[in-house]
């Protein structure tokens, strides 16, 4: 077993305090993403969990221990840092089992889990090489095995994949959620890069300023984000979002657009945000007017990068369009693609919320 249980977690370097009482139930066998960026407390809550900082107030618990008080080699836990933290004068196989060693397990036990694990990482022909003569992924593997000899209950990764280049990264995002899946261990992973939450998490911990913002699966977070700011940090290219006002059932922009969609409920004037994803726009003969700025294609998709009077707007179609820059073209909201988003707290506007 290895659920993890965070309650009113704080942490306080001085008169600053950095994480303002989080609490978070991880079950048994989770992949869990805490993601948000530079500065948001993701990577000082991981690391409390392991035990590298002290909490200033809160419990941590395992299987429904308490494992606050307890050293970082009592937890149960084992984590993977960004740099990967070999030792340079150690062979694959020694910094593997290095642990191990410590521990003053059997060296017949040692050299089986060592075993083991390289071959689930597909590192047997390289135990003999020291970590100079390792690529950035074939060290990023070393480093797992580390963690993946001690047979911990619980795997942190903090921000693991951020030295390698993009293709690598695509490649070990495959190979991190593959062996979750052989191995089933309870994981929780740090990251600022939303692609990789969405793509590797069972549950993904959105944070913010030492606070969540909020918690689901990515697909919940994707369809239903609960603030602009959620809105904004999940999906690639981001959410657009147009200021406006409630009127007659709609949202007016300043420069006199009607966005159809309003929920149900919403006082007539109230300030509001509109939100919609680039994908769920389309070219039409009547709609949202903006200019064309940047035609972006891709293959596969073409990016539009358009202009209105107050704003600038994203759009992605797998149509082949024939615009310029320069051309005014009008804008459509799919049905039932519309987020609204209250603008003066910039929480969601759901019909269910009002």
């Amino acid at each position: 077993m290895g659920s993890v249980t965070l309650t009113n977690i704080r942490k306080s370097y001085g008169a600053v305090e950095v994480l303002h009482g989080i609490d978070l139930d991880i079950a048994d066998g989770e992949f869990t993403v805490l993601v948000g960026p530079s500065g948001c407390g993701k990577s000082t809550l991981l690391r409390s969990i392991a035990g590298l900082e002290t909490i200033s107030d809160g419990e941590i618990s395992l299987d429904g221990e308490i494992i606050n008080k307890r050293q970082p080699k009592e937890r149960d836990i084992a984590m993977v840092f960004q740099n990967y933290a070999l030792y340079p004068h150690m062979t694959v196989a020694k910094n593997m089992a290095f642990s191990l060693r410590l521990a003053k397990e059997a060296q017949s036990e040692i050299d089986r889990k060592v075993k083991d694990a390289a071959e689930i990482l597909d590192l047997v022909p390289l135990l003999d090489r020291y970590p100079r003569q390792l690529s950035g992924g074939q060290r990023q593997r070393v480093a797992m095995g580390r963690a993946i000899v001690r047979d911990p209950k619980v795997f942190l990764f903090d921000e693991p994949l951020s030295n390698l280049d993009a293709k690598l990264r695509v490649q070990m995002r495959a190979e991190i959620k593959e062996l979750h899946q052989r191995l089933k261990t309870t994981t929780i992973y740090v990251t600022h890069d939303q692609i990789e939450a969405m793509t590797m998490a069972d549950k993904i911990v959105v944070m913010r300023g030492g606070h969540v913002e909020q918690i689901g699966s990515p697909l919940e977070l994707y369809d239903r984000p609960a603030s602009v700011f959620v809105a904004g940090f999940i999906g690639s290219p981001a959410m657009n979002f147009l200021p406006g006002s409630a009127k007659g059932g709609a949202i007016q922009t300043p420069n006199g657009d009607v966005i159809q969609g309003l929920p149900d409920g919403i006082a007539e004037g109230r300030a509001v945000i509109a939100g919609v994803r680039p994908e769920d726009l389309r070219l039409a003969d009547q709609g949202i007017a903006a200019r064309v700025v940047v035609i972006e294609p891709t293959g596969a998709e073409t990016q539009l990068m358009l202009r209105t009077a107050d704003t600038d707007i994203t759009l992605t179609t797998r149509d082949r369009v024939s615009v310029a820059p320069g051309d005014t073209v009008h804008l459509q909201i799919e049905p039932g693609k519309l987020h609204c988003f209250d603008a003066e707290t910039e929480m969601s506007l759901r019909t269910d919320d009002t």
